[in-house]
């Protein structure tokens, strides 16, 4: 019987291997960071950083000047609002306190400046107020930015709840975005007027008033309209200043512009930063009083007050 013959073996099967050289990873991690960076405005806030170096001290003493702001009051739990999510916050130089609204279930809240709870007024036929800004002699503007309307109301010392059919409306018309529109709102004194802001995308318009209930015109766009932030969450307007305050809960920023719509300062809210032992997780509202403190309210029912360092 002949022997049979072995069959050769099959040649191994080369796999080839797609490698990057080392400079094509650097490469890609720099385009990255980039990316991040001009996502999160990292590299538009590291110029207005630099610019901030350069500032004299009569020009930081003419500004809010954010830098010098830390955290006295940090994330401190509004008591019983865990489900309600604070929007917006406005502080009342008559009653020397805050008032909140709260949007996810409409209430109208008055804090003390401690952020101890005072009362809390239904807000009635309310849909999903965003915004909130005390004007004069007891009156506030109330943003929903779901009706997409502006109201003005009356609140004094013995209100319990408001009606949202017995104050004036105003239409704030539709936005680009219909889920992310007007929910920012601020009085301005000087220029007797009512700054309003889009989320997203960004943008500011203002509305005249002498700060009655009576508004006059329309709503016009505002000297700085195009905004470098990634939303607006909530605006306030220094009385000592006149300058106002842009709160953007997406880039977990505070920036500052003068009356000129330009940026002059701004502050970070990442944990680490300006007396913050943790990052400020959703920030909704932002107000100051006349002496330059500064207060916040983030989602759910966080309060935070800062003050100056300096």
């Amino acid at each position: 019987m002949a022997k049979s013959q072995a069959l050769p073996s099959p040649k191994p099967t080369r796999r080839f291997r797609f490698v990057l050289p080392w400079y094509a990873w650097s490469l890609l991690a720099v385009v990255a960071a980039y990316g991040l960076a001009f996502a999160m405005h990292w590299d538009d806030r590291g110029l207005l950083w630099v610019s901030e170096r350069f500032e004299s001290p009569a020009q930081r003493q003419e500004s809010i000047w954010l830098p010098d702001y830390r955290a006295v009051i940090d994330a401190k739990p509004l008591p019983g609002m865990e489900k309600d999510e604070a929007s917006d916050v406005t502080y009342n130089r008559q009653t020397k306190t805050l008032f909140a609204v709260m949007g996810k279930n409409p209430f109208l809240v008055e804090l003390s400046l401690q952020g101890e709870m005072l009362r809390k007024m239904p807000l009635v036929g309310w849909s999903n107020p965003e915004g909130v800004s005390y004007m004069e002699n007891g009156l506030l503007a109330i943003t929903d930015e779901r009706k997409h309307t502006l109201s003005l109301v009356q609140v004094d010392a013995n209100t319990q709840t408001l009606d949202y059919k017995d104050f004036p409306q105003y239409d704030l018309g539709a936005s680009d975005n219909q889920n992310k529109g007007f929910e920012a709102i601020a009085w301005d004194p000087r220029n007797q007027q009512l700054v309003l802001g889009e989320e997203r995308p960004p943008a500011l318009f203002t509305w005249k008033s002498d700060g009655s209930p009576l508004l006059k015109g329309d709503k016009q766009i505002h000297v700085s309209h195009e905004l470098d932030l990634r939303n607006l969450s909530a605006l306030a307007v220094d009385p000592r200043t006149g300058h106002m305050l842009l709160l953007s809960a997406d880039s977990h920023l505070l920036l500052e512009l003068d009356e000129e719509g330009e940026q002059v300062s701004f502050m970070t809210l990442l944990g680490g930063f300006n007396g913050l032992k943790n990052t400020v997780p959703r920030a909704e509202g932002v107000t100051v009083d006349e002496a330059g403190n500064i207060y916040m309210v983030s989602e759910p029912n966080l309060f935070y007050r800062f003050e100056k360092s300096r």
